[in-house]
């Protein structure tokens, strides 16, 4: 079967969508299957990598928003498509190509779309002067009409699934995404480089993400701020770039901040995660964040707003939470971050909370929602009866 996938918001410096489309090439390969995967570039380019054959289409550069690329032209994708003679269509982008989904549906061509984002959300947040029931008719059609043009849309929480459910949308699956459980281990907890980033201080924190206005990242700042006057000694290291790099690096004057910038190496990332005491994961929109899951697997708990999917990954719910939630002040972050320091039960059930997810399974779970039947272990069982 020849799966093609399509991503904007895909580049050397996009953290989730792209380790999801590797993890997804992977594993589909692994069963026999073909992955091709449609990113933004600055020019026409294919190559082939371990991941599946990655085709780069002219993009254009989204303003605020760090160097994220959409394709320019869904007749150019169409063009590709037509050419490539997809059996299965995934797409990542649930804003700019319906155009692509009816062409699919035109020809008969199975699709899913990954909703990675909360519709409902990012419009109280970008514009909140639109009245809630005028907001809420917007989030419902757009909702709507992206259920009627995809045969079906994936979540990877409940969380991201409540603006559909909502609507009673009858063609929704959850299939939640995993973590490398290998490349981030508690095994490369390093006490040297936990001393170096640490500075003197006597706890270490981390922030893993962009600095770009949908994370908040400025609830990392205003958390230390707050946690300094309550006589705690933290270090703060930032991970990442973003639009925000310039604001965020002026407000954190004066603060324990150590800011690494975008880090490429993965290896380099996972052990500045072991080191850290708490990871804070302030992104009030989150619908799954796959770093919060890394550093779980790291052996770290997390602190994350109560307003994202990210208390489900923690297990917040039960008797073995790995992290806290907070509301979206600083002094509610500091709140749960001294309350995680302190109580080291968060630190022990991290690892085996993130044991719960495994690219394995979400393999399996979006071959069943591809009707695709594992290709590998259909040819073993012919094998055995010859």
């Amino acid at each position: 079967m020849r799966i093609v996938h399509i991503a904007n918001f895909y580049g050397s410096t996009s953290g989730g969508i792209k380790t999801t489309i590797h993890e997804l090439g992977r594993g589909y390969q692994r069963y026999g299957h073909d992955f091709i995967y449609i990113v933004p570039g600055p020019r026409f380019f294919q190559e082939k990598t371990p991941f599946g054959t990655r085709i780069e289409l002219p993009g254009r550069t989204l303003p605020f928003t760090g160097g994220y690329q959409v394709i320019k032209s869904n007749k150019q994708i169409i063009t590709l498509l037509e050419f490539l003679k997809p059996d299965r269509l995934e797409v990542s982008d649930r804003f700019t190509l319906f155009k692509v989904g009816k062409w699919a549906k035109q020809m008969k061509i199975s699709t899913v779309v990954f909703s990675h984002e909360t519709l409902a959300g990012i419009t109280k947040k970008f514009v909140p002067f639109l009245p809630g029931a005028l907001r809420n008719l917007f989030v419902n059609y757009q909702n709507r009409k992206l259920s009627k043009i995809f045969d079906q849309i994936v979540v990877t929480t409940d969380f991201a699934g409540q603006e559909f459910k909502k609507i009673g949308v009858p063609n929704l699956v959850k299939a939640s995404l995993g973590v490398d459980l290998e490349g981030f281990n508690p095994k490369l907890f390093d006490p040297k480089l936990k001393r170096q980033l640490k500075n003197g201080a006597d706890y270490l924190l981390v922030y893993c993400g962009r600095l770009s206005p949908e994370k908040e990242p400025q609830r990392v700042l205003e958390a230390v701020a707050e946690l300094q006057k309550r006589g705690l000694r933290v270090q703060v290291v930032v991970i990442g770039g973003g639009s925000m790099w310039n604001k965020f690096r002026k407000a954190g004057q004066g603060l324990p901040v150590n800011m690494l910038g975008y880090v490429a190496s993965r290896e380099k990332i996972a052990q500045h995660l072991a080191c850290a005491d708490v990871v804070i994961a302030p992104g009030p929109l989150e619908t799954f964040c796959l770093s919060a899951l890394e550093t779980l697997a790291s052996g770290v708990p997390v602190v994350a707003s109560a307003s994202s999917a990210v208390g489900e990954i923690l297990g917040v719910a039960t008797n073995t939470q790995s992290g806290l939630i907070a509301e979206n002040t600083g002094i509610a972050f500091a709140g749960a971050i001294e309350e995680v320091l302190l109580n080291n039960s968060f630190k022990h059930n991290a690892r085996a909370q993130a044991e719960n997810y495994s690219w394995g399974n979400t393999i399996d779970q979006m071959l069943t929602i591809h009707k695709a039947k594992p290709a590998m272990a259909t040819a073993r069982r012919r094998l055995r009866a010859a």
